[in-house]
This record gives structure tokens, sequence and C-alpha cells, in this order.
């Protein structure tokens, strides 16, 4: 049998970790990476990186999953959204915050040794999976670590993660992160 690889996966939130998890859990060696400054309030942030730690407590596939931390920088989301507040969902600002979490996501896997990097934003019907794809392949050309190109809402995988989220009794959010939209 083959060692699994190491793979960080930015998270977003514990709704769209649970379906996540249970699918890569058996192929890597998963560490979640919670880097989101975009939360807004940090009272939010705090309240999603909570989740987290409920869900991994409850989850079976995910009882060798780790949880890495990241500072809460909200000025960080802010200069690259700045002049970008009045912008829909999925416009600029939304590109602009998916290259900001990749970015960081992908250095902090270089940094520790991690053989792949990915996400979990691609679970969201609200998300576009080709654009956060096409960022991830160019950040993974750059910074040297292998990107994993996904699109988890298909095959049912958005309407997964509503299920796992109430057998655990997760918290769902009514927004992504920024207070434009809380």
């Amino acid at each position: 049998m083959s060692e699994r690889k190491r793979l960080l996966l930015h998270t977003c939130c514990a709704p769209c970790a649970s379906h996540v998890i249970d699918v890569l859990a058996t192929d890597y060696d998963i560490s979640l990476f919670f880097y989101n400054p975009n939360i807004e309030p940090f009272e939010e942030f705090l309240k999603r990186k909570e989740e987290l730690f409920s869900l991994l407590s409850k989850m079976p596939s995910a009882r060798h999953v780790r949880l890495l931390d990241s500072e809460y920088d909200n000025e960080a989301f802010s200069a690259v959204a700045e002049g970008l507040r009045a912008e829909p969902e999925g416009g600029a600002r939304c590109a602009n915050c998916f290259k900001l979490r990749l970015t960081e996501s992908a250095r902090f896997a270089k940094t520790h040794g991690f053989e792949f990097f990915a996400t979990t934003l691609t679970v969201s019907p609200h998300k576009n999976a080709s654009l956060i794809n096409e960022i991830g392949e160019r950040l993974s050309s750059s910074v040297g670590v292998a990107y994993l190109s996904s699109d988890f809402k298909k095959q049912g995988g958005y309407q997964r993660s509503t299920l796992l989220s109430k057998q655990y009794g997760l918290y769902r959010q009514s927004y992504c992160g920024c207070k434009e939209y809380s």
C-alpha cells in the first residue's frame, strides 16, 4: 500500500469542509488551513473556527485531520477589496479574495512541506470553481506545490455538505464572509 500524500486543505467553514473531508480522507493525509481574512466581523470568524473543531471531534472520517490556524488579518482582505466593495458576489472582489486566500495557502503548503494544496471553496454553488482552479494552478506553478483541482459541488457535493451539517449539528452561515452580505 502506498503512503498517502500530505494535503493542505484551505477551509472556509465546517459545512463546506465536511463533504470535502469525506471525499479526500481515504487518499490524503489532510491538514485544514483556516485562513479567511474576509470573514467579518471578528466574532463570526471565531464562530466558524470553533465549528471546525466541533466537526473534527464528531466526524469519523476526520479523526486524523488536524486544524492549522492562522491569524485574523482583515486588513489584508481590505487591501485587496479596496474600491471593490460595491461589486456583486462573484465579481472582482471575490476573485481577489480567492487569490489572497489561495496564495497564503500555497505559501504555507510550501513552507511546511505539503505535497498538495486545495480548497473547500469549490463546494459552494455560489463560487466559480473554474476561476478558483485557474488561480490555484497558477499559484502551483509559481510556488512549486501541486494544486488539487476540484469542483466539490458536483455529484451532489453541496447537498451532501448540507446533510452532513444537519447530521453533526453544524452552524451554517448565511454569507461567505464580507460584511456587505452579512
